[in-house]
């Protein structure tokens, strides 16, 4: 069975986006990159809700301006078997799977088929499995900025009980901390 593990980079306020949807957090220089190519590595499946998904399938298409930790992490995330769960995406690329309902379920079923880490991104998405009892992780990196507002890491209304699993200091005085759910 997989284990499920949200994580995102965060504000000090807890926002993944600021207000308009926007990715304001800085940019992971390449040190802190590096941390995120390893991590990709350890991976197994990558689900994406629709928001998620736009945004990361940069990584998928080429960009000469990317430096070489950069065309590492695109090499490992296209390595990378992936699901988007959306109901508005009318198609996705060749070999990454679209569901279009019901996230639970289908989630359920990828846990109990995947034997490795399953990564989730995307705060509604993660909402909707953290309720269903589907998240057995969560990994906030965060970063020294305030955004003041936006799209939190935990989507409103949703409140998990967690204790610490542990935390470290990154490069780019990044912290990561990571959550399981109380039982």
């Amino acid at each position: 069975m997989g284990l499920v593990s949200y994580g995102m980079l965060v504000s000090l306020d807890g926002y993944i986006a600021d207000v308009d949807g926007n990715l304001r957090l800085p940019v992971p220089e390449a040190d802190l990159h590096r941390h995120f190519n390893a991590r990709q590595r350890e991976v197994d499946l990558s689900v994406y809700g629709r928001r998620m998904w736009q945004i990361m399938s940069y990584w998928g298409e080429p960009d000469p301006s990317r430096d070489g930790v950069g065309e590492e992490f695109a090499r490992e995330w296209m390595l990378t078997p992936k699901v988007v769960f959306s109901q508005t995406l009318g198609s996705v690329p060749e070999g990454v799977s679209l569901v279009p309902t019901d996230a639970v379920t289908a989630m359920r079923r990828l846990k109990a088929e995947t034997a490795g880490v399953i990564e989730v991104s995307g705060a509604s998405l993660a909402a909707s499995l953290g309720a269903a009892g589907l998240i057995d992780e969560y990994r906030l990196y965060t970063q020294p900025v305030v955004l003041g507002g936006g799209t939190p890491f935990f989507a409103d209304g949703y409140l998990p009980e967690l204790r610490l699993l542990g935390a470290e200091t990154l490069p780019g005085d990044v912290v990561l901390t990571r959550y399981a759910p109380r039982p």
